[in-house]
């Protein structure tokens, strides 16, 4: 795992993986805590290209503030799935998506960034520094890494109701709902393609990046994904590559406690693969 730093910043290399298992399964999870690491294992079934979603973690300290960053990848088996869309990101608790610390040039300041939670981007192309913001932002993205030519945009439709105003990710909290999508906007760029996420495994996919408080409580997620094993070619006219997936699964942030887990590991079996039709 890269280490994380910058002047006296401090880093401890404290490292956490999960991953949420879709259903099709053939073999049950397995489940092993090892000091600071919880994995949550299953194998895909021989047609499924995704084999769940993995979450990593670094702790570090900037700003005089105790911090733990996670990664959020996509598990694939074949070497050329691809991602091209990330959509209907969901919880149970609304107040899970609050206290995400930013360090980007968001929309409210575009100078010298600090490290807040109150203003923020999640467009990975406004991330700035690669060694003074990236490492300290949360953000999203499909694939690559978070700078300057990350091809990643947002998609949404305002909407005003009694209890949500969404506008978009120009902003500090998570956006979340089924109104709300980031993807590639360059899809033959191969951005989203296993192996294509800097400092991620050859099956791994970046999908964002969260940064919360030490000591925070565990949060957790359900989110869907379109994908296919890199054919970007439209040979039946529907305007998107062929062969089509969506792939939906949950991941947690925070390791849960031992009872959770197994919770966890029910709820990623849940979440299921289907075609596109």
């Amino acid at each position: 795992m890269p280490r994380l730093s910058r002047g006296s910043d401090a880093v401890a290399p404290t490292v956490r993986s999960l991953i949420a298992i879709p259903s099709g399964s053939p073999s049950r999870p397995l489940l092993a805590a090892v000091a600071s690491i919880a994995l949550l294992v299953g194998t895909s079934s021989v047609h499924a290209a995704f084999v769940g979603y993995v979450v990593t973690s670094t702790t570090t300290t900037h700003a005089g503030q105790s911090l733990v960053v996670y990664t959020l990848a996509a598990r694939f088996d074949g070497p050329t799935d691809t991602v091209y869309r990330a959509f209907d990101l969901t919880t149970s608790n609304t107040s899970w998506l609050y206290g995400f610390w930013h360090k980007d040039h968001n929309s409210d300041d575009l100078s010298d960034p600090v490290l807040s939670q109150s203003h923020g981007t999640w467009d990975p192309s406004r991330t700035g520094s690669s060694t003074s913001n990236r490492p300290y932002d949360s953000y999203l993205t499909v694939g690559g890494i978070a700078n300057s030519s990350n091809a990643t945009r947002d998609s949404f439709d305002d909407i005003v109701s009694a209890q949500l105003v969404s506008p978009g990710w120009d902003r500090a909290s998570l956006p979340w709902g089924n109104d709300f999508e980031w993807y590639n906007s360059q899809p033959g760029n191969n951005q989203g393609r296993a192996g294509q996420s800097a400092g991620l495994a050859a099956t791994d996919v970046r999908l964002g990046q969260f940064v919360l408080s030490a000591g925070h409580d565990p949060r957790t997620f359900s989110l869907s994904i379109k994908f296919n094993s890199g054919d970007w070619l439209d040979r039946d006219g529907d305007g998107e590559g062929d062969g089509m997936q969506i792939a939906s699964g949950s991941f947690t942030l925070g390791v849960p406690a031992p009872g959770a887990l197994a919770v966890l590991g029910l709820a990623g079996l849940a979440g299921g693969r289907r075609r596109r039709s």
